[in-house]
């Protein structure tokens, strides 16, 4: 898909969890459209790598990669200490990271909510405190949902996802007023079915049949169909677009 550039250069771009699928794609359009980017990954060196050199490859020495878990407290500390020293600023914090997990009321157990609610919850709101008094004017922040959160038909075994991603969409919500004064956007991306090896993972054909033929145009979204909105929201045709829940399923929910 193609999309419309938008000028970053000279801005500093984080994308937690981006060293494959939706982060991955996110990464390489904000490099394209003239943007440093931060490149965060947790366990997977060699797949961080390879985005790390593509990016470098747009662009010498415009993209660093940072090992750190921003599920947790200090994970965050690390990565958002790691994040300045490298550039000195950050201009657009895209929050990508998450976890799905699927089990029903009946399954759930503590260890279970902390597991979901600190990836998807915990980890994006600390790591926006921790950087937000070093965004500068203009500066975006643009958080993660899922259509599911807005999908008649969800199913009960998403039960700790769904909740999660509520409470990123009432964060978006509330610090589009906070950062408003300084002109600071705060917007938030809910993508339904992506075609990533993460979603096809351990699903049989029937059932990825059963995801395209729920769409309109009877096929998954792409990565670079979600990376384009990022960058819109990310870049100047986006600076009238505050405390929205944009949804970017192609119809699967309307």
């Amino acid at each position: 898909m193609s999309s419309t550039s938008q000028n970053l250069t000279g801005k500093v771009a984080l994308v937690t969890g981006s060293s494959r699928g939706i982060g991955a794609a996110i990464a390489r359009k904000l490099a394209k459209d003239g943007a440093n980017v931060i490149v965060n990954y947790v366990s997977n060196e060699k797949a961080a790598a390879e985005v790390l050199n593509e990016l470098n490859g747009i662009r010498t020495k415009s993209a660093v990669a940072i090992k750190a878990d921003v599920s947790t407290f200090e994970g965050v500390k690390k990565f958002s200490a790691e994040a300045l020293k490298a550039f000195g600023k950050v201009d657009i914090l895209v929050l990508n990271a998450g976890i799905l997990q699927n089990k029903v009321l009946s399954e759930v157990s503590e260890e279970d909510y902390d597991l979901v609610f600190n990836a998807n919850v915990k980890g994006p709101l600390f790591l926006t405190q921790m950087l937000a008094p070093h965004l500068p004017e203009g500066g975006r922040v643009i958080f993660f949902s899922s259509t599911l959160a807005h999908f008649s038909s969800v199913p009960t075994n998403t039960l700790l996802y769904c909740g999660s991603k509520g409470a990123i969409e009432q964060f978006t919500r509330v610090l589009a007023k906070d950062f408003g004064p300084r002109q600071i956007t705060v917007n938030c991306i809910a993508p339904g079915p992506i075609d990533t090896d993460m979603f096809r993972k351990d699903k049989p054909e029937q059932l990825i049949k059963f995801f395209e033929n729920l769409h309109p145009q009877k096929r998954l979204g792409q990565p670079d169909e979600v990376s384009g909105i990022v960058a819109l929201l990310a870049g100047p045709g986006g600076s009238w677009i505050n405390g929205q829940t944009v949804k970017v399923n192609g119809g699967y929910s309307v």
